[in-house]
């Protein structure tokens, strides 16, 4: 089976060549170009396509360029798949697969460490020592201890924040359509918010009684057309004054202007965001020799922002997953495997 990886930097081709000796019937050929449109017929001759993140697989006519090609396989090595036109592949007939956990503690660790970074001044504190300026105004933060922990979506990555906040001696308010009792067992978690009925059998989450009462909100929910800037101006307005707010799910969970509107009201106090709206032109690239004009730059002007660029998920035991997980899926496929023997949340075909 032959695999063209699109928009790979050296340690993609590091990680998937360390392990790529278990998978003997497999070849992989990398590109740095990224999956658009425009590129799709590169993937002439392949079997299979990767992608990450970063990718436009949403535009229709890049699938119908791949499908042309005689792709039936779109593998992404990352865990959503907002990146792709999941109708257009599943009416072309092409599976999509992804690698639906590969490090949930790093993410959550991540989290934590920007968050807390914001909280504290710590890139503040770092520069100024740098240039031997030792003074304390303006680096006051808040200790955890004692506080409330609002965790939005409590899948693996939530749950492992969960944990983290305990470590803290937080208390933490979950929030999820499907709450894990288990969580509450273990006292990882001190309560969900309630599931509120509404018509024809809709359900959504009390968000509101979360917003009052954390001190601390990290965004580990799933994007989607209900999810789809969930933090707007009424929810912020809704938080408690000073709240630490940190995103590192999707970008769009969150709107960019509505952000900057609670950092400059106070609402938020504190914000770590790895994740951005208009990251996709910016993320993986050196963009240090150009002058940006955009939300990205305004937002980095902040003293209390700490941004980063989409690496939450990364270290070594996670490229090593993603790598493991990936060519699974590939050889399940190639083998015409039974669905069971893919690595997923979910598979599109």
């Amino acid at each position: 089976m032959k695999i063209l990886f699109y928009g790979t930097r050296d340690y993609d081709r590091d990680s998937f060549t360390k392990v790529l000796a278990d998978y003997p019937d497999i070849e992989i050929d990398f590109t740095k170009t990224n999956l658009t449109w425009r590129t799709a017929i590169l993937a002439k001759g392949y079997d299979a396509v990767c992608a990450f993140v970063n990718a436009n697989i949403r535009d229709a006519m890049t699938l119908e360029i791949l499908a042309g090609f005689g792709i039936k396989l779109i593998l992404m090595r990352c865990a959503g798949f907002d990146a792709v036109n999941i109708p257009m592949a599943k009416h072309l007939g092409i599976r999509v697969c992804n690698v639906p956990a590969y490090s949930p503690e790093a993410i959550a660790e991540h989290a934590m460490a920007i968050g807390q970074a914001a909280n504290r001044r710590v890139h503040k504190g770092y520069n100024r020592v740098r240039e031997n300026d030792f003074a304390l105004e303006g680096l006051v933060g808040v200790t955890l201890k004692g506080k409330t922990a609002g965790i939005i979506g409590t899948g693996r990555i939530g749950a492992a924040l969960c944990r983290i906040c305990k470590g803290y001696g937080m208390y933490v308010i979950g929030a999820d359509l499907f709450p894990n009792k288990a969580l509450l067992e273990e006292g990882v978690v001190d309560e969900f918010v309630d599931i509120i009925e509404g018509e024809n059998d809709s359900k959504h989450v009390d968000y509101d009684s979360l917003y009052a009462r954390a001190d601390f909100i990290s965004l580990h929910a799933f994007l989607n057309e209900e999810s789809y800037h969930m933090i707007n101006d009424e929810a912020i307005s809704k938080m408690k004054d000073g709240v630490i707010f940190v995103n590192t799910g999707r970008g769009a969970l969150a709107d960019t202007q509505a952000i900057i509107r609670g950092i400059l009201s106070g609402k938020i106090g504190a914000a770590g965001l790895d994740v951005y709206e208009e990251e996709n032109e910016n993320v993986y690239q050196d963009r240090s020799g150009l002058v940006i004009d955009s939300v990205t730059a305004r937002l980095c002007s902040f003293p209390n922002v700490v941004m980063t660029s989409h690496q939450a998920f990364f270290t070594q035991e996670a490229l090593a997953e993603i790598a493991n997980v990936t060519l699974t899926n590939a050889r399940a496929f190639a083998n015409n495997a039974p669905d069971d023997e893919y690595v997923f949340r979910s598979i599109v075909c």
